[in-house]
């Protein structure tokens, strides 16, 4: 007879709990076949050993060296013997204490198989359960989809024993599956896979959004068979969909794990599918958060250069001080995006004159300000070579009609010439609305009307300048584009001309800053602070 060493078990600590409560003494023996030891209870006298038989041989009532012994398998305890006995002389062990007791010991022994199975699982699984535990510590940590997925792969391959391995996922741009991680394999030989592909596996996973995987008990696919040419070692293969469902959405297929060349049996298991099943399902998630990374970098990156382009834009428009002391000049020019189509040019031109200019391209954007640009660059030119106001539309025209035709845009434009000395505003206008002079002696307002058509609206039209009188320092010049008249107040009224006019008329004495920061003080005022759908630009000049 042997007894285990080592600290008290829960058998043993038992035993003689039930020994109080039944008044029986109790012992728990184990056999194997041809040996016996005692697990709990006092060692019998003499170190003698019951023999035990089957489950059917052996049990019943039996004289021991210490007295007669109730003898029965325990329930749920595989080679396990319960002995009951009287606890002394003068007592008998009663049926229903051997009963409490052989419940006792079968309900502990039942409880300790399962914890020892439960237990052998868990170390059975600890590869799985380790990796799951690793690949969330990569997502955790990982920003970047390549390097993730690529540590990912290495991971799975190496618990589902798998030489190769790969991942593949959906561009929206061009609906093919890309390679973004791979094992075992080079990936510069790898090419997308059309997702209509009849012979791809990884194609048919992700179109059929379940897992694609080879029993060699079984037929070998047409799909498998298709892709002899790779060497495979082996036909075991697993192609699991990656799916992802935003919360309250149905999850999609956005790309597939594959996993080839596998070591050892020539097939993955049915745990070896939940198992890449439930990365995959990880790997999704961590797809989708790259993808919206990449969109906010995209977007942060567009907004700079939106940003850099406004700025770019608004440095392309002349600032007042170019005409010094020959003008009393505002001017402000605010586009509806980023950028846009309006534009003014200032020009100092021989002796006292001044040219004054101001367009509106007929869109706004990246579009318009293509346009505008090449317009201000040109301007400047032909306003230095060109005799009249006149002269200088025309030769614009020529030199934007090839990219106002590509891009179907036209042009309005006005340009005045203004000489204080001869007292003469010499002006061209190509279609431009809102070209006004007001009289500084009576506030009387003049619209200056078109000349001509837009630039860029029909075929080139040559036409004569007009002239009005001019008052050094008292007449003004006042140029707007209709993204201000245009402008909705907060019941739908438009600003309109009228209202704009009636400010430039009244403050005609002040000064040309003041007269345009009132005007757009009002505008706010009357829209409220909305944003506007127009490009909106003001001009006021004294000469």
């Amino acid at each position: 007879m042997s007894r285990p060493a080592g600290g008290l078990t829960k058998l043993e600590r038992l035993v003689p709990a039930l020994e109080q409560l039944g008044g029986v003494a109790v012992r728990v023996w184990r056999t194997d076949g041809p040996s016996t030891r005692l697990l709990a209870g006092a060692p019998p006298a003499g170190a003698w050993t019951p023999a035990f038989g089957g489950a059917a041989n052996g049990a019943g009532r039996r004289d021991t060296p210490d007295g007669p012994a109730w003898y029965e398998p325990v329930r749920g305890g595989p080679g396990l013997w319960l002995e009951v006995r009287e606890a002394g002389p003068g007592t008998s062990a009663r049926p229903e204490s051997r009963e409490l007791v052989a419940e006792a010991v079968s309900c502990l022994a039942e409880a300790e198989r399962e914890a020892a199975q439960v237990a052998a699982e868990l170390s059975d699984r600890y590869e799985e359960i380790d990796l799951v535990y690793t690949i969330s510590e990569i997502l955790g940590h990982t920003i970047r989809l390549d390097e993730a997925a690529r540590r990912i792969l290495q991971e799975v391959a190496t618990v589902v024993g798998a030489r190769r391995a790969s991942l593949f996922v959906l561009d929206l741009d061009r609906h093919l599956l890309r390679l973004v991680a791979a094992k075992g394999m080079v990936t510069t030989e790898v090419d997308p896979i059309e997702l209509d592909d009849p012979v791809s596996v990884t194609a048919r996973a992700f179109r059929e959004m379940r897992i694609q995987s080879n029993d060699p008990a079984e037929p070998e696919p047409a799909a498998a068979r298709g892709q002899a040419s790779r060497s495979y070692r082996g036909r075991a293969f697993l192609a699991v969909p990656v799916m992802y469902g935003a919360p309250g959405d149905q999850a999609r297929p956005i790309g597939v794990i594959n996993l080839t060349d596998r070591h050892g049996p020539d097939a993955f298991s049915a745990g070896d599918r939940k198992l890449v099943a439930a990365i995959a399902n990880q790997v999704g998630a961590a797809i989708e958060n790259a993808r919206l990374v990449a969109r906010d970098l995209s977007q942060q990156r567009v907004r700079r250069e939106l940003e850099l382009a406004h700025d770019l834009q608004l440095k392309l428009l002349p600032s007042p001080a170019v005409l010094g002391t020959k003008a009393d000049l505002a001017a402000r020019c605010r586009p509806a995006d980023s950028v846009g189509g309006d534009f003014y040019n200032l020009l100092r031109l021989h002796g006292d004159r001044v040219g004054i200019m101001i367009g509106d391209v007929s869109s706004h954007g990246f579009g318009a300000a293509l346009i505008m640009a090449l317009a201000m660059a040109a301007s400047g030119i032909h306003a230095e070579a060109a005799a009249s106001p006149s002269q200088v539309l025309g030769d614009l025209e020529k030199s934007l009609i090839d990219e106002l035709a590509r891009t179907e845009m036209y042009l309005s434009l006005f340009y005045a010439v203004v000489d204080p000395a001869e007292g003469i505003c010499a002006y061209a206008n190509a279609g431009h609305p809102h070209a006004f002079l007001v009289r500084g002696a009576t506030g009387e307002v003049r619209r200056l009307e078109a000349t001509r058509p837009p630039l860029g609206l029909g075929p080139a039209t040559a036409a004569a300048d007009r002239q009005e009188p001019w008052r050094r320092r008292e007449d003004l010049l006042c140029l707007f584009t209709d993204g201000i008249v245009d402008a909705a107040g907060e019941t739908g009224q438009r600003f309109g001309e009228d209202r704009l006019l009636a400010h430039v008329s009244a403050l005609r004495t002040r000064g040309s800053q003041e007269i345009l920061e009132a005007i757009f003080a009002d505008l706010a005022a009357f829209t409220g602070g909305a944003p506007s759908s127009d490009d909106r630009t003001l001009l006021i000049a004294k000469v």
